[in-house]
C-alpha cells in the first residue's frame, strides 16, 4: 500500500501586535489556537489553509512574515 507523502508548506512567522483585551470569546480562541499569548510574542506556523483562516478572523491584531528556511 503506497503511503501519500505530506505536502510541504512554506513557514510564516505570526506575531501579535495589539492586545486581546476587550476582544470577543471567539477572537480570543483564534488566538489561543495560534499559540499567541502575550503581545509581541511570536510563533512559527507552516502556511496552512487552516492557518490562513486563522489569521484572516484576527489579522488587525497580528503582523506576518515569510520565513526562509
Amino acid at each position: 500500500m503506497a503511503v501519500k507523502k505530506k505536502p510541504e508548506y512554506p513557514l510564516i512567522k505570526i506575531t501579535l501586535k495589539r492586545s486581546p483585551i476587550g476582544r470577543t470569546e471567539k477572537q480570543r480562541a483564534v488566538l489561543a489556537g495560534l499559540g499567541l499569548r502575550r503581545v509581541h510574542a511570536s510563533v512559527i506556523r507552516e502556511k496552512r489553509p487552516e492557518i490562513l483562516g486563522m489569521i484572516n478572523k484576527v489579522g488587525f491584531m497580528l503582523e506576518v512574515s515569510e520565513v526562509q528556511p
